[in-house]
């Protein structure tokens, strides 16, 4: 566990749970990993997600949870501390967008997902809204050529913490693309027996007369 993610998130009322539940936070803050920065293992992974959870909190305490999507790389990491990701025309609702502070100071959660890796990171960090219009070089960064979406704000967040999480109870799915690599070798194979069949069909006499 990143030293820095459960610092922020180890409170009194968590290790109180830990305590009565049998949790391991003092083996847990012995043994953390103390980078508190995004590595190359970290950029790799954000920057290929198609998609992510955000948590807010609005003005009357509620929590909020979306689905951020998009095609991979409209998710960006800008530095070892900042990542910021396309803001798409959507419902119309704006729940998130609203309990988002311009000036950078709304809490947020993330838990980015690699299904297929049985892989999830977790970030926490400080949120702001930026209009595309007002910083054409950032829309542009954020922006995914051939996808049609349009670019209404950037979200740039702060991080305070990240944590990679245990694998354990993450099921396995694909998307198209993943199934479509899985599948090549076994679809390549099936594409040789065809023709070798064909070929054999079209060797044999008595298949020719029939």
């Amino acid at each position: 566990m990143a030293l820095r993610f459960a610092e922020l998130l180890f409170t009194r009322a968590v290790r109180a749970a830990q305590a009565r539940y049998g949790g391991r936070a003092d083996r847990l803050l012995t043994a953390a990993d103390p980078r508190d920065r995004l590595g190359p293992d970290e950029v790799e992974f954000l920057q290929t997600r198609d998609g992510f959870h955000l948590a807010t909190v609005g003005e009357t305490g509620w929590p909020y949870v979306q689905f951020r999507g998009g095609p991979p790389g409209f998710l960006q990491v800008l530095d070892e501390r900042t990542i910021a990701w396309a803001d798409f025309r959507g419902n119309r609702q704006y729940v998130s967008t609203g309990n988002l502070d311009p000036a950078g100071e709304a809490r947020v959660a993330i838990i980015a997902m690699d299904h297929a890796r049985q892989l999830r990171i977790k970030l926490l960090g400080t949120a702001q809204i930026i209009d595309a219009d007002a910083d054409p070089e950032l829309a542009a960064r954020v922006t995914v050529p051939g996808y049609r979406a349009v670019v209404e704000r950037i979200v740039v967040v702060t991080l305070a913490a990240f944590d990679w999480n245990c694998p354990q109870h993450i099921t396995p799915r694909y998307t198209a693309e993943e199934l479509q690599d899985v599948m090549a070798p076994l679809v390549a194979e099936l594409e040789q027996l065809r023709a070798e069949n064909a070929r054999l069909r079209s060797a044999d006499p008595r298949v020719r007369a029939g």
